[in-house]
């Protein structure tokens, strides 16, 4: 988003609020945020507040704003990357459907002729109407991204649709709009995240210190990218990016039944869950009290999810991670070979500023050619990019591609 312009359109409803939260955190993420705002939109909040969070001046007539911007509605929508209109209200959904431009907004909008994002926000009974339900069905066709509200209770007291999206929906719609290239736009994906919990009695488990943050990064960014993703993880404290498939899992067993119900449709598979290699043979069902000085545990290894992949995969890229504390680079080569893996991720953990529970990575990649990549420290959302860049120049993506193109024209 860094860089980007967006001109967030804003009018008269009482959600009007609520797009403080997301022009601060749009600026705060690097765009420039530029404000329209609706004689009617003005009634719930001041330009002000909206100048002092962006920086910039805030537009509302035609004929004032920028002095050195001839003609405004001309300017802001040939200059946006994007543009917002939240809340959307039934009276602005018309007037874009019918093509009106009797405002400075709906007059950038007639003008503007690239990526549009709408949030409606209204009364239940008016976001529900025919008339408004056949406008937005108008919009989409032109290609106008709809934000569905949500439902719940409204300010005029009724429950029910017609809440603008939360703040986090709007910025990934955002986020996804401008995200390019669409490079998985048909392809399914499968990424498994974070560690498992084994039980040792009810209130005690066996576990590690995996936060599932790589994960749900390349999650995230398979879905930017325009795949379908289904997301498998461990317990954790993250939020998915919205749009994903997400199941929750606890032990590894929870999560091989899943990967295995998932994996036949996928065609790309990342394994970057941190599975406990070994589960407590007999559990207890009564919490175990503390008596003995010396208390004994007998384990039994879990299933090799990742290796039981490699050897039942078809088409699918797999691709596998090395979380290891010596021998890195043996270790990982050892794993490529055995789980016949396209390519493995291998980092230390013993840093502390790449591996479990931090926001960055320092990684290599390896090959089954016995080719390496060493990837320098970086945040982990970015390195989920750079790991989507090496799997789409690997082989057996391109011929997943040319699978998928057969399929079709079949």
């Amino acid at each position: 988003m860094k860089g980007k312009r967006i001109v967030l359109g804003i009018t008269g409803g009482i959600a009007a609020y609520k797009l403080c939260e997301l022009a601060s955190r749009l600026v705060k993420l690097g765009a420039s945020v530029h404000v329209i705002m609706t004689d009617k939109a003005r009634e719930f909040v001041t330009p002000l507040t909206f100048q002092a969070l962006t920086g910039n001046p805030v537009w509302s007539d035609e004929f004032k704003g920028d002095s050195k911007t001839a003609i405004s509605h001309i300017t802001l929508a040939e200059e946006a990357d994007l543009l917002v209109i939240a809340p959307a209200t039934a009276n602005t959904i018309a007037k874009l459907a019918f093509g009106f431009a009797d405002n400075l907004l709906t007059s950038t909008a007639l003008a503007y002729n690239k990526k549009m994002l709408l949030a409606p926000a209204m009364n239940s009974n008016m976001y529900l109407h025919p008339a408004t339900q056949e406008n937005l069905r108008i919009l989409k066709l032109r290609g106008v991204k709809i934000i569905e509200p949500d439902s719940g209770r409204l300010a005029c007291g009724v429950v029910g649709p017609g809440r603008l999206g939360e703040t986090e929906t709007l910025l990934a719609a955002i986020e996804s709009a401008l995200f390019a290239p669409k490079s998985l736009i048909g392809k399914r994906v499968l990424v498994t995240a974070g560690g498992t919990q084994e039980a040792i009695d009810p209130v005690r488990y066996i576990g590690n210190r995996s936060s599932g943050k790589m994960g749900f990064a390349l999650a995230k960014a398979a879905k930017l990218r325009g795949a379908e993703v289904v997301l498998i993880s461990g317990p954790n404290n993250l939020t998915p990016f919205p749009g994903i498939n997400y199941f929750s899992v606890r032990t590894a067993e929870e999560m091989r039944t899943l990967v295995l119900k998932h994996f036949a449709d996928a065609e790309i598979v990342i394994k970057a869950a941190a599975v406990a290699d070994y589960r407590v043979a007999d559990p207890s069902r009564q919490k175990i009290k503390k008596q003995a000085d010396i208390l004994e545990l007998v384990l039994t290894r879990n299933p090799d999810i990742l290796q039981e992949l490699g050897q039942n995969k078809a088409q699918q890229v797999l691709v596998g991670f090395a979380a290891e504390t010596d021998d890195l680079l043996q270790n990982a080569a050892q794993k490529i070979k055995n789980k016949k893996l396209d390519f493995i991720i291998a980092n230390d953990v013993t840093r502390k500023d790449a591996g479990f529970n931090v926001d960055t990575n320092l990684v290599t990649f390896l090959f089954p050619d016995g080719s390496c990549e060493e990837i320098p420290l970086m945040p982990k959302e970015a390195l989920a990019h750079r790991i989507f860049d090496t799997i789409e120049g690997l082989p057996g993506f391109k011929s997943l591609n040319n699978l998928i193109t057969n399929k079709e024209s079949d």
